[in-house]
């Protein structure tokens, strides 16, 4: 009997991942260290499987195994091998895949560096993330199957649940249609993992900065500094690599910039995060902005889930969007949630400052 073993281990790193978040909520309040244990253990495990399942849709893409639909839509038997990499995040699948795996990289690393309430804030804010990607993973699989054609539609038929379909066999290397030809180019090698490296290394100045106003742990400083400028530096790359492939492939007459609404909003967070670096400087040193700078840091990811609400939601024609899909109402409903969430954080540090309440550090 088949198994498709890619899809089973985004599904085991997605419910370690989840498992990482309860455990490591559970052990910020009871600070019970077996609950820290269990925590560390599902945030290894949801490591690995993401990196064997990354290492095996990349295997799959380089040989071309035409019967997984990721593969038959963006990778080629003709492509050079650049090409057949950088198929990986050509879709809409890929490339929440890259972030989820940059995402777990980031919060270990950090684990690595740190460790304090802060690191545990940051850590429980970084796996949330990748949790809910890795569960749009599971929604809809770079992994999906073909597994038939219908009939009427000679449409391809394919499945993202279930792990014992059988390939489609009348379905061959040569069958592999390539992805988008304004895609068939060697910015696409760079531009997007640069950009969604700094995407995945936003949320750990986020989460330090919630921490901050939180516990009033002024340990903050040692996670969201080097962060912050790593986020900063991958997002000037992003944003003017896609610049000088925007004006090479699609030449809209200046020099790299055409206003085109997914680029302009990829902008908004780097002004952002922009600020948050000169206010962070005056905040170490003359002990000013104690409020503006966290809100600030955590904004920039706000405004990345934002972007990436832009990008996948279809409301605005770009050249940049995909299809308007179910991931895109997702995706909506979880930036809604993570600005309330960030306005709580905000609001109730604004409240203890001013003397209007006196709430006790979580």
């Amino acid at each position: 009997m088949p198994l498709n073993i890619g899809m089973l281990l985004i599904w085991i790193s997605f419910a370690s991942c989840l498992g990482a978040v309860i455990y490591g909520t559970w052990y910020y309040f009871s600070r019970n260290p077996n609950m820290r244990l269990a925590s560390r253990r599902f945030e290894i495990i949801s490591l690995v499987a993401c990196t064997l399942s990354a290492m095996l849709l990349m295997y799959y893409l380089l040989e071309v195994r035409a019967y997984y639909l990721y593969v038959y839509r963006f990778s080629c038997e003709t492509f050079p091998l650049l090409y057949k990499v950088s198929a990986f995040w050509a879709g809409q699948e890929g490339s929440l895949f890259i972030w989820a795996w940059f995402t777990l990289v980031c919060v270990a690393l950090v684990r690595m560096r740190s460790d304090n309430r802060i690191s545990e804030i940051v850590g429980i804010a970084g796996l949330s993330v990748a949790a809910f990607f890795l569960l749009l993973l599971a929604i809809r699989s770079p992994f999906a199957l073909i597994y038939g054609v219908d009939d009427q539609t000679w449409n391809l038929l394919s499945t993202n649940t279930d792990i014992f379909a059988a390939p489609y066999s009348v379905i061959e290397s040569y069958h592999a249609q390539g992805m988008n030809p304004l895609l068939r180019n060697p910015w696409m090698v760079i531009h997007p993992p640069v950009v969604f490296f700094g995407y995945a290394a936003s949320v750990i100045p986020f989460g330090a900065a919630a921490g901050y106003l939180l516990t009033d742990d002024r340990q903050w400083m040692k996670i969201v500094e080097p962060w912050s400028r790593i986020t900063w530096l991958f997002m000037t790359l992003g944003i003017g690599i896609g610049g000088f492939w925007a004006y090479e492939v699609l030449g809209w007459g200046a020099w790299y910039w055409g206003w085109d609404p997914v680029e302009t909003s990829s902008l908004i967070p780097w002004v952002v995060l922009t600020a948050y670096l000169h206010t962070q400087f005056r905040m170490k040193r003359n002990h000013e902005y104690g409020l503006l700078a966290p809100t600030l840091a955590m904004l920039s990811f706000i405004l990345v889930i934002f972007a990436t609400f832009v990008t996948r939601s279809g409301l605005w024609a770009s050249q940049h969007g995909f299809a308007t899909s179910v991931e895109a109402q997702i995706i909506g409903v979880f930036l809604a949630g993570l600005f309330l969430v960030s306005v709580y954080v905000v609001q109730r540090r604004y409240r203890m400052e001013s003397g209007v309440a006196q709430p006790r550090s979580l």
